[in-house]
């Protein structure tokens, strides 16, 4: 087991929620809260990413999705937007992000969120390796899920794993924690589906965000 950088017990710990949020849904926001609840954060980031490297490519634009997710989470307390990786130009990647958070942040510790699929990917992030000692790893996974990796990977992981929340309080970053969140059966790309075909994405994602789109005739075939 990796021993973390010790840290004071009154700095704030920092949750880190990146995506694209094309758009962003109540699986996201659900997951977000769930996570909050269950590490008894007072400071809950979401962070989408202005040009994220892993992916082709986004339908709304960086400022759209931004907007969109500041809709989304103002009727939801304990949860904020960060939007440095819309300002900063370049590829988003985390690494880059949590040296600045962290760099703000002093001893706190701070907790990156991702999903079970991307942490099976993980050793495909710029600079990987290095994120551990930036932040801890939050997994959400569905109770189903598992970790599906192999070679340092799965050595990395291993050697960092807790199995308690409150393992992470006491250090700055470097472990690593699967945390089951309800896993709501929604996806950005069902909902740019629905508004290509002209039906209703409603309790998928908040009014706020629906209107939105609507307004700025984003997902439409025209």
């Amino acid at each position: 087991m990796v021993t973390p950088p010790a840290l004071p017990q009154s700095d704030v710990a920092i949750g880190i929620f990146g995506g694209t949020f094309d758009p962003v849904h109540f699986g996201h926001l659900r997951a977000a809260v769930e996570v909050r609840e269950k590490l008894g954060l007072a400071d809950l980031r979401l962070l989408p990413a202005g040009d994220p490297p892993h992916r082709s490519g986004t339908v709304a634009t960086a400022v759209q999705r931004l907007a969109m997710l500041r809709l989304a989470i103002a009727s939801c307390p304990g949860l904020q937007v960060d939007d440095r990786e819309v300002r900063r130009a370049g590829p988003s990647f985390m690494f880059d992000t949590l040296t600045e958070i962290r760099s703000e942040a002093g001893a706190a510790p701070l907790f990156l969120l991702i999903g079970q699929d991307a942490a099976n990917m993980l050793d495909t992030w710029h600079r990987w390796r290095e994120l551990f000692d930036l932040a801890h790893l939050v997994v959400m996974r569905r109770p189903d899920a598992h970790f599906q990796c192999a070679g340092e990977l799965r050595r990395e992981i291993e050697r960092r794993r807790v199995d308690e929340p409150g393992r992470l309080q006491g250090a700055a970053a470097g472990s690593v924690l699967a945390l089951e969140i309800t896993q709501l059966d929604i996806s950005a790309t069902l909902i740019r589906g629905l508004f290509a075909q002209g039906r209703s994405p409603c309790y998928l994602t908040p009014d706020s965000v629906i209107e939105y789109i609507h307004a700025h005739r984003l997902y439409s075939n025209g």
